[in-house]
């Protein structure tokens, strides 16, 4: 039992070895089919295995794998190549926003540019080349004044005109239509429980740029402030000595400028009911004043030669010399230049910063008289539209004309000369260039004009270039 058992246990290794060799053989024989049959048409080289021919044929294998690791990666690159694509749109669609964002920023910044410079008072947008002369054609009359004409504003929304004459009247106009829509009469002195209204000449007006209230002025020394929506009468300002020559309201505020033939300039607040100050500088009387957006307004001294710039805050004033007669009228152009007329028949451009003229244009209207004593058409009122390049003249010689202010408002060229009937006075609000003159009196009298230019740059009077009032 003892030999046989170790016996047993060495048969079992022994017939493992055996069946180990057959398995090898079988694994010999089935290599070698399998090259004879890879070997198929392949030639000599394939005849005989060794290391290389073993190296080359795993070759194929690993061919297969990388191919099948192409196609994973394929698959991959095509969620990359979509998720490219889609990140495209998504950028084009940004690029696209973006560039919308920049055209209206560039617009906006545009529109700052220009309040900045506005503000600055150095805007100047070229329109005095846009204009054309008015066709007679297209001329409108309007009657209602029984007396000359005197004064006249435009409301902010361009949709009235108010105007006043010596008749002691005050009419509003509807632009569109041209008819009355309201008349504040004639008050009688001393007559109680009648409408208020001015008893004498109205010399002139303002209109507040919200449209909200009306201001004017007459030989009276009084100033009557209106809703300008309803014309009902709000308050009464006294304080002036003499007539009130002229008015301006404070754009953007309530604030009211008012100056007198007292040779002093008040500031109203309107809002409030209220008297501010009074300002003194001027040798004679105040013919003409006007106000922008700054806390300063600006006169016409008439015989004392002088223009003046009168700072508030600091109570200050600053005076300019250039005209050599009477200084009429007056106008800003922006908030650092203004253009004024005189009766020694010059036109003057002034900067704020300069006490001297940046142009002056004599003899503005031509001469008349007898050859050797020659004397200039006095210039009886001047108009600017804001923050432009066009300025307005009139004068007695019964004529308009326009004007182009150069580079720099260093330059007047004439654009047009527009003869009329009468002889003119001129003034601008809002965003019209109203120009209007008294006519002589007597049965034969036409009557009294008022004229309205329009430009097709800027919101005016719609399809009418030319507005005249009777």
């Amino acid at each position: 039992m003892s030999a046989t058992g170790p016996a047993g246990k060495r048969g079992k290794p022994a017939s493992g070895a055996g069946a180990g060799a057959e398995a090898l053989k079988r694994r010999r024989k089935g290599d070698s089919f399998g090259d004879k049959v890879k070997s198929k048409g392949g030639g000599k080289m394939n005849e005989e295995i060794s290391s290389d021919s073993e190296s080359e044929s795993l070759a194929p294998r690993r061919t297969e794998e990388e191919e099948e690791e192409e196609l994973e990666e394929t698959a991959q690159e095509k969620k990359l190549r979509l998720a490219k694509v889609y990140l495209e749109q998504l950028r084009q669609q940004e690029e696209e926003k973006a560039e919308a964002r920049e055209f209206e920023e560039d617009q906006v910044a545009g529109r700052l540019k220009e309040d900045v410079l506005e503000q600055r008072g150095r805007l100047q947008k070229s329109v005095a080349k846009e204009i054309q002369a008015p066709d007679p054609a297209d001329i409108r009359i309007l009657r209602g004044h029984q007396l000359s004409i005197t004064c006249l504003v435009v409301t902010p929304d361009d949709l009235a005109i108010f105007s006043a004459a010596k008749d002691c009247t005050i009419i509003k106009w509807s632009v569109e239509s041209g008819r009355k829509l309201h008349v504040i009469p004639r008050a009688k002195k001393g007559a109680e429980g009648q409408p208020p209204g001015h008893s004498t000449h109205v010399l002139c007006m303002a209109i507040s740029s919200d449209g909200k209230y009306l201001a004017s002025g007459d030989r009276s020394k009084l100033i009557l402030i209106w809703e300008a929506q309803s014309c009902q009468h709000l308050y009464t300002f006294t304080g002036h000595r003499d007539a009130v020559s002229g008015l301006a309201f404070r754009r953007g505020t309530h604030q009211l400028y008012s100056t007198s033939h007292d040779r002093s300039v008040k500031v109203w607040n309107v809002a409030e009911n209220s008297y501010v100050e009074t300002l003194f500088g001027h040798q004679d009387a105040v013919a003409a004043l006007d106000a922008l957006s700054r806390e300063c307004c600006v006169t016409a001294g008439g015989r004392d030669g002088t223009v003046r710039v009168w700072k508030i805050p600091e109570e200050s004033q600053l005076v300019f010399y250039g005209h050599q007669g009477s200084i009429d009228s007056i106008q800003l152009i922006n908030e650092e230049h203004m253009v004024s007329g005189a009766d020694d028949g010059s036109v003057a451009l002034w900067g704020l910063s300069k006490k001297r003229p940046l142009a002056l244009q004599r003899e503005a209207h031509g001469l008349r008289g007898e050859p050797g004593l020659e004397q200039p058409f006095w210039v009886s009122s001047v108009a600017a539209l804001l923050n432009t390049d066009l300025v307005a003249t009139g004068s007695h010689n019964n004529s308009l004309r326009l004007w182009q202010c150069g580079e720099g408002f260093r330059q007047l060229d004439l654009l047009y000369d527009i003869p009329l009937a009468w002889p003119v006075v001129a003034d601008q609000r809002g965003q019209e260039l109203c120009l209007h003159h008294p006519s002589p009196q007597g049965p034969q009298a036409p009557g009294c004009w008022l004229l309205t230019l329009t430009s097709p740059l800027f919101k005016f009077s719609p399809g009418h270039p030319l507005l005249s009032l009777y």
